[in-house]
C-alpha cells in the first residue's frame, strides 16, 4: 500500500475529506488484516468470527449466546454483511435478519492482539473488546456479560479460545473498573501499554471507529485539545468514533506491573511474553524511540503502510532489532529471533505446508536476512522432537532473559518517584504465581518445559543406581537414561538427570511428562558391599510406583486465581515407604520370613520390629508446586507425622489427602494400611471438627519405645521415651490447659486397664484409679489438667488400708487448694473421684469406689514432707514424723535412714509394710526459671511416690 502523505492542519480548521481519507486508509488495512485473521482459522472457527458482530447486534433466540433477559444489544453503525448472514444461516437455516430497528447500546467491537499478524496461528486465542454505552443499566450490562460467557463456551466447542472483554470506552479512558488479574486480563497491571498494543493491532469488527486514528502522531501530546476541537466544531460526529484516550508515552509507574504480568504469561507462553517483555524494557530504557503505535500511525499518514511492514509482529521485531543492535547484544537478539520464529509456529523446512502462505513469505524473508542455515531451521521445526536436555538448556536462557528484564523494570520502579500502577493485590497475585513457577527451594521439583516444547514424552526410560569408586552409596547415586541394555552400557550413554533417590527421579519424570503410560521402563541397580539393609527393586516395583505417583498427582496445570490469592497449603501428600530398603534384611538374606500374631507394623512380632524404615514424602500444594522430603534415618515416621501436622495446623478445616505406597514385600499391604490409619487417626484427634490443633497428647508405640505427639501452640513436636517408667514420668508433667492422653489404636493393647484410664479422664476432676493385679496393686492419678501418673506397689493389708492413704492425701490437697482460693472466687471446687478398673474377658471397665467417710480419721503416723528449692533445679525435702523433724541440714545423706529407723521403732513387732506420706508441701518455683501460682495435683503425687519409694527402700535396709 503506497499513498500520498496526508497532512492535517488544525490551525485553520480541518478538511472533512482529509479525515475521511485517513479513516479509509485505516479501514483498508483493517480489511486485509481481517482476511488474514480468517485465513488462520478453521472453517468452523471462521463462522465464529463472522458471526460475532451479528450476535451482539441481535439478541436473537436462534443465534448462539442468546440471553432471554434484558440483554443489551444493537451495534452502532452496523449492517449485517452477506458473510455474517450466511454464517448465521449455517447455524439456523430459518434465520432472516429482517429490517429490525434497534436502539444501539453497543458502541464498538474490536479484535486485538495477534490475529491477522505473523504471530497468529490455529492455536492462538481471540481477544475481543465489546464496548457499550457508559449509561447502560446494570441489569442489561450483567446480561451482556453473561451472553459473552456463553459465546466463549460456544466458541470452545470449535477449539477456539474466545476472550470477550465487556466495558465502556469512557470507563477505560478514565481508568475505572479495572478487572482483577486473570488468565487473560492484566487487571491493573497496565493501561497505556495495553492501549499502545490495541491501537497498533486492533481489527475493527463493527461499530464506531477509534477517534485516535484522526490525531496525527506528532500531535499526540495535544490529543485532548484536538479531539475536543473536532467534536465541538462537528468535524466528526460523536456517534461515529470511540475515544479510548491518548497514549503519548508509557508512565514509569506501569513498567513493574507490566513486567510482572508478562512473566506471569511467560509461564505458559514464553515466546510471546519474551518479545513483549523486551519491548517493555526497550520502552523503559529508550524513551526517545517512541511507541510502536505512533510508528504505525505515522506510516499510515505517510502513505507507506505496507501491509507486511506494518504487521504488528514485524514492527515489534524491527523495533527490538534496532535497539539490541545499538546495545551490541547479539545473544539477546538471537533469542528474540528464535522467539519470533517459534511464536509464528510456521515450519519453513516443510515447503509444501508453506506454499503460497503469506505468513511463510514474511518469515522466509526474515530468516534470509538473519542468515539462518538449513540446520537451524530443521532444529526449530522439529520442536516436537526436542529432548529434555535441549529444552532445559533453552529454558535457562528464556528464564534468565525474563528475570533479567523483570529485575531491571523492578529496579526502575523502585528508584522512580511515581507509585506503581499495579494494585497491591494484583502484584501479590502475580508474584505468587512467579514464585510457584520459577522460585527454587529445597526439595521442590523443577518444571523444565514452560511451553517451550509440545511434549517431552520418552519412549524408553532406564533408571540406574550406581556406587562411588569405594563401593559406597553416592549422594546422587541414581541416574536417568533413555535406554540401558546392560550394566556396562552406562559409560557410553548421556545422563538425562541425576538424583539422590529413585522417588525423586520418578516424580521429576512425571511432573515434566517424560513418563507416560506408554513409556517402557528399565531398572539397573547396584547394592553396596555389606549392605544388609538394601534391597533390589524390580521393574514391577518401578511401574507400580510410577502409577501411584501419576494417579495421585495427575497432570500439573497452572494454579487458579482463587488458589493464588490464598497462602499455599498442601492438597495431597504421597508417602512412599521403604523404597530400596528391607527392614527385615537379616532374615531375607537367609530366605526366612518372620510370622507373628502381632500385626502392628510398628511393633511386629515378639521382638516388636518397626517395619517402617524410610519414608519419602511427595507433596502437591494449592499453588501446584510439587516438593519432595526424605526421612531416611532416626524416627522417620514420627518426623514425617510432625511435619505433616504442622502444615495441617495452618488450615485445619481442609486437611490434605494422604496416600501411602510401600515397596513390594510380604508386609507391604499391612504397612500401607497401618500408616494410612495412623495418619487419619492423628489428624482426626488433633483437628476434630475442622478446628485445632486441640490440646492432647497422642501416644504411639514404635518398637520398644514410646512416643508422645503434642502441639505447643501451633507447633507440633514429639518426645521419645525409652520405657514405661519414662512414659509415666513424662505424662505426669504439668499442663497449661487440659490435655488428655489419647492412645493410638495399637498402643496399650496389652494393657487394657491403662487404656481405659486414659479414656475415662475428664477436665477439672481429680481421678484416682486402682486395679488389683495378682500380688500387686496398680494406681493411677489423673488431675484437673489431664496430667497422669501411675505406679504399682505390693498388696499389703486390707483394701481400705491400701486405698485410704492415697485418698486421704488427695483430699488434703483439695482442702488446701480451697483454703488458698480467694473468698467469693467463681472457680468451682475440683471434684475427687475414685474408681476401680475391672478386667473381664480382656476388656476393662470402671466401677465407682465410694470415698469412705472415715478416711480422714484413719489412725496412722503423720508423715509430712516440705520441699525447698535449692537453686540448681533440685529440691531438698525436710521430713516430719508426727512432731519429730528430720531436716537435710541436720541429717544430710543419712536423713532417710534416720526416718526409716524412727518408723521401724514405732511399728509393732517390727512389721514390714508400705509407708505412706500423709502431707506434702512443694515450693511454687519447682522449676527455678518459672513461678507456678497453683501447682497441679500430679506434681504432688509424683514427688509423694518418689519419697515413699526412697523411704520403703530405706526401711528394707534398716
Amino acid at each position: 500500500m503506497q499513498d500520498k502523505p496526508v497532512f492535517v492542519d488544525f490551525s485553520e480548521g480541518v478538511d472533512r475529506k482529509v479525515l475521511k481519507a485517513i479513516t479509509s486508509r485505516f479501514c483498508a488495512l483493517n480489511r486485509i488484516r481481517l482476511d488474514r485473521a480468517r485465513s488462520a482459522l478453521t472453517w468452523h472457527q471462521q463462522i465464529v468470527l463472522d458471526l460475532l458482530p451479528l450476535v451482539f447486534h441481535l439478541n436473537h433466540p436462534a443465534l448462539p449466546g442468546y440471553h432471554a433477559g434484558e440483554c443489551a444489544h444493537g451495534l452502532d453503525r452496523y449492517e449485517p454483511s452477506e458473510k455474517a448472514v450466511q454464517a448465521a444461516q449455517r447455524i439456523a437455516r430459518s434465520f432472516r435478519p429482517g429490517a429490525r430497528k434497534t436502539t444501539a447500546e453497543l458502541t464498538g467491537l474490536f479484535l486485538m492482539g495477534s490475529p491477522g499478524s505473523l504471530g497468529h496461528s490455529v492455536a492462538s486465542d481471540l481477544d475481543v473488546w465489546v464496548c457499550h454505552r457508559p449509561d447502560l443499566p446494570p441489569q442489561r450490562l450483567e446480561a451482556l456479560r453473561q451472553k459473552a460467557l456463553r459465546l466463549s463456551g460456544w466458541a470452545a466447542e470449535f477449539g477456539l479460545e474466545l476472550n470477550l472483554f465487556v466495558f465502556s470506552a469512557e470507563d477505560f479512558r478514565q481508568g475505572r473498573g479495572a478487572a482483577e488479574v486473570s488468565t487473560e486480563d492484566c487487571g491493573s497491571a497496565q493501561h497505556y501499554l495495553l492501549l499502545d498494543e490495541f491501537y497498533r493491532t486492533a481489527i475493527h469488527l463493527g461499530g464506531r471507529y477509534p477517534l485516535w486514528w484522526l490525531i496525527p502522531a506528532q500531535e499526540e501530546g495535544r490529543y485532548e485539545e484536538l479531539t475536543r476541537f473536532l467534536l465541538d466544531n462537528r468535524f466528526v460526529r460523536s456517534d461515529e468514533y470511540l475515544d479510548f484516550g491518548a497514549v503519548p508515552s508509557v508512565p514509569v509507574s506501569e513498567f513493574l506491573g507490566a513486567g510482572v504480568w508478562q512473566l506471569y504469561k511467560g509461564i505458559e507462553s514464553p515466546w510471546k511474553s519474551l518479545l513483549k517483555l523486551l519491548l517493555i524494557e526497550c520502552y523503559a530504557r529508550d524513551r526517545d524511540q517512541g511507541l510502536l503505535s505512533a510508528r504505525f500511525k505515522r506510516a499510515v499518514y505517510e502513505g507507506s503502510a505496507d501491509i507486511d511492514a506494518t504487521d504488528p509482529y514485524v514492527m515489534l521485531y524491527r523495533h527490538l532489532e534496532q535497539w539490541l543492535l545499538a546495545m551490541e547484544a547479539p545473544g539477546r537478539l538471537d533469542l528474540v529471533r528464535r522467539a519470533l520464529y517459534l511464536k509464528s509456529g510456521l515450519p519453513l523446512t516443510r515447503a509444501a505446508e508453506m506454499s503460497g502462505h503469506w505468513q511463510g513469505q514474511i518469515l522466509d524473508q526474515l530468516v534470509t536476512e538473519w542468515g539462518w542455515g538449513r540446520d537451524t531451521l530443521t532444529e526449530l521445526d522439529n520442536r516436537h522432537q526436542w529432548r529434555v536436555e535441549q529444552v532445559m538448556a533453552l529454558r535457562r536462557r528464556v528464564v534468565s532473559e525474563l528475570t533479567h528484564s523483570y529485575r531491571l523494570l523492578s529496579r526502575m520502579a523502585r528508584t522512580g518517584s511515581a507509585p506503581s500502577a499495579i494494585s497491591a493485590v494484583d502484584l501479590n497475585l502475580l508474584g505468587r504465581k512467579l514464585y510457584a513457577a520459577f522460585q527454587r527451594k529445597a526439595g521442590k521439583v523443577e518444571l523444565v518445559n514452560p511451553g517451550i516444547a509440545p511434549s517431552l514424552a520418552e519412549e524408553n526410560l532406564a533408571f540406574w543406581h550406581g556406587l562411588s569408586p569405594g563401593r559406597a552409596v553416592a549422594a546422587d547415586g541414581w541416574r536417568l537414561f533413555r535406554n540401558l541394555d546392560t550394566q556396562s552400557a552406562v559409560d557410553g550413554q548421556p545422563v538425562i538427570r541425576k538424583a539422590g533417590s529413585l522417588v525423586e527421579l520418578v516424580t521429576w519424570c512425571h511432573c515434566n511428562r517424560l513418563l507416560t503410560p506408554a513409556t517402557r521402563l528399565n531398572m539397573r541397580q547396584e547394592v553396596p558391599d555389606g549392605d544388609s539393609g538394601g534391597t533390589r527393586l524390580s521393574v514391577s516395583d518401578l511401574r507400580s510406583m510410577a502409577r501411584f505417583v501419576s494417579s495421585h498427582l495427575g497432570t500439573l496445570t497452572p494454579a487458579s486465581r482463587d488458589a493464588l490469592m490464598a497462602p499455599a497449603r498442601p492438597e495431597v501428600h504421597l508417602l512412599l515407604v521403604n523404597v530400596g530398603v528391607d527392614p527385615q534384611a537379616s532374615l531375607t538374606e537367609r530366605g526366612l520370613h518372620k510370622l507373628s500374631g502381632r500385626h502392628d507394623s510398628l511393633g511386629f512380632s515378639g521382638g516388636r520390629d518397626n517395619l517402617v524404615a524410610t519414608i519419602e514424602q511427595v507433596s502437591l500444594n494449592t499453588w501446584h508446586e510439587v516438593s519432595l522430603q526424605r526421612y531416611l534415618t532416626g524416627d522417620a515416621l514420627l518426623q514425617c507425622l510432625k511435619n505433616m501436622l504442622a502444615l495441617v495446623a495452618r488450615s485445619p478445616a481442609r486437611p490434605p489427602r494422604v496416600e501411602v505406597w510401600c515397596a513390594g514385600g510380604s508386609h507391604a499391604a499391612a504397612i500401607t494400611r497401618r500408616i494410612r490409619e495412623l495418619v487419619d487417626d492423628v489428624t482426626r484427634q488433633f483437628f476434630a471438627g475442622g478446628a485445632g490443633p486441640h490440646p492432647l497428647r497422642y501416644l504411639i508405640k514404635v518398637d520398644q519405645r514410646w512416643f508422645v505427639l503434642r502441639f505447643d501452640g501451633h507447633e507440633p513436636g514429639f518426645t521419645g521415651l525409652a520405657n514405661d517408667r519414662e512414659l509415666m514420668d513424662y505424662l505426669a508433667r504439668p499442663q497449661q490447659v487440659y490435655s488428655p492422653v489419647v492412645p493410638d489404636r495399637y498402643a496399650l493393647q496389652e494393657d487394657p486397664a491403662f487404656r481405659e484410664v486414659c479414656r475415662a479422664c475428664q477436665p477439672d476432676v481429680v481421678q484416682m484409679f486402682w486395679q488389683q493385679s495378682g500380688k500387686w496393686l496398680r494406681f493411677w492419678v489423673a488431675d484437673e489438667t489431664g496430667s497422669l501418673y501411675g505406679w504399682r506397689q505390693p498388696r499389703s493389708g486390707s483394701r481400705r488400708q491400701a486405698l485410704v492413704p492415697l485418698m486421704r492425701f488427695l483430699e488434703k490437697l483439695a482442702e488446701k487448694r480451697r483454703l488458698r482460693q480467694m473468698a467469693g472466687s467463681a472457680r468451682e471446687d475440683t471434684e475427687l473421684v475414685c474408681a476401680e478398673v475391672v478386667l473381664e474377658a480382656g476388656e476393662a471397665r470402671l466401677e465407682r469406689t465410694p470415698l469412705p467417710p472415715e478416711s480422714l480419721s484413719l489412725e496412722a503416723m503423720e508423715l509430712q514432707a516440705t520441699g525447698v528449692q535449692q537453686g540448681d533445679g533440685s529440691i531438698r525435702f525436710d521430713l516430719y514424723c508426727d512432731e519429730e523433724a528430720f531436716t537435710v541440714e541436720e541429717y544430710g545423706e543419712f536423713q532417710m535412714a534416720a526416718v526409716a529407723d524412727y518408723i521401724r521403732q514405732r511399728r509393732r513387732g517390727g512389721d514390714s509394710y508400705p509407708v505412706h506420706l500423709t502431707d506434702l508441701h512443694l515450693p511454687n518455683d519447682l522449676d527455678p526459671q518459672m513461678w507456678q501460682q497453683e501447682l497441679q495435683t500430679c506434681q504432688y503425687v509424683w514427688y509423694r511416690h518418689r519419697l515413699q519409694r526412697e523411704l520403703t527402700e530405706a526401711l528394707a535396709r534398716a
